[in-house]
């Protein structure tokens, strides 16, 4: 797996697939089990006709760094460090929930690295959205004092219940394992709820597709939306979804990011 050096961190990626578009670069959300769990059973439907890079950014079990404060500014460096080292670019840039806020800032301030952006289920800041602003709070109070009801909040809120009641007891109780309050999952969160990118949305000139979640109960659709709105010139989609589309509907999600990409 190639590293490269940003600042204090090691930043892992995986690459995988050939083609010969550009290539395609998935950023995580939150969560310290980053690319690998994210987007595992994803990029197999992918990387057929696509190189697929997908980075593990500061917070996650992959990457080691000093442990401090995470940043618009540092997860940004990171994906544009990652971008240069692999020398494909630029790349069809997606990110999903708190990645799609990284890929945002990324295209806003260097839009010569991207040739598309998708943004999945993302939002453009916390403070003030009282929704957001405690749900992350509760997040960390669990994450703080009970790691198991933390787990299971967090699934609760990230699938539609139709989902999660069709896949199933022993199916659910496996995801739970998933999103567990480790130190760099508590460090994304505290990311998430410091969050303002508004000011940049209007510097976005790259053509964007903005993919909402009509189901979702993490970052509500209106974000979605919002985003869209924002953004000069952007396409949006919604999918009848939980916040965790590329697990919950992954046929329709991945045929609508081939379609975008493919559109040349």
């Amino acid at each position: 797996m190639p590293v490269v050096k940003v600042a204090d961190a090691q930043v892992h990626y995986a690459v995988s697939g050939s083609g010969a578009g550009p290539a395609l670069l998935l950023v995580h959300g939150t969560g310290s089990v980053g690319a690998p769990v994210t987007w595992g059973s994803t990029i197999p439907l992918l990387d057929g006709d696509r190189v697929v890079i997908a980075p593990d950014l500061s917070g996650t079990d992959a990457t080691v760094d000093d442990g401090g404060e995470l940043t618009v500014e540092i997860l940004t460096n990171q994906v544009i460090a990652v971008i240069e080292d692999a020398d494909l670019g630029p790349v069809d840039l997606l990110g999903f929930s708190m990645g799609a806020t990284v890929v945002a800032a990324v295209a806003a301030l260097r839009p010569d690295l991207v040739h598309r952006l998708i943004l999945v289920a993302g939002w453009a800041y916390t403070e003030g959205e009282e929704y957001l602003r405690n749900t992350f709070a509760l997040w960390r109070r669990l994450g703080d004092t009970d790691a198991e009801s933390f787990s299971r909040f967090v699934t609760m809120t990230g699938f539609g219940r139709g989902f999660l009641n069709s896949i199933g007891r022993d199916a659910v109780e496996a995801m739970t394992r998933n999103m567990t309050p480790t130190p760099g999952t508590l460090r994304h969160v505290d990311y998430d709820v410091a969050l303002d990118i508004r000011p940049l949305l209007p510097r976005i000139r790259t053509r964007t597709l903005v993919v909402g979640c009509a189901q979702d109960a993490t970052i509500p659709v209106e974000h979605s939306r919002a985003l869209h709105d924002a953004i000069a010139g952007s396409s949006y989609v919604e999918i009848d979804s939980g916040h965790v589309v590329m697990f919950e509907k992954q046929d329709e999600f991945v045929a609508r990011v081939r379609e975008f990409i493919a559109a040349g």
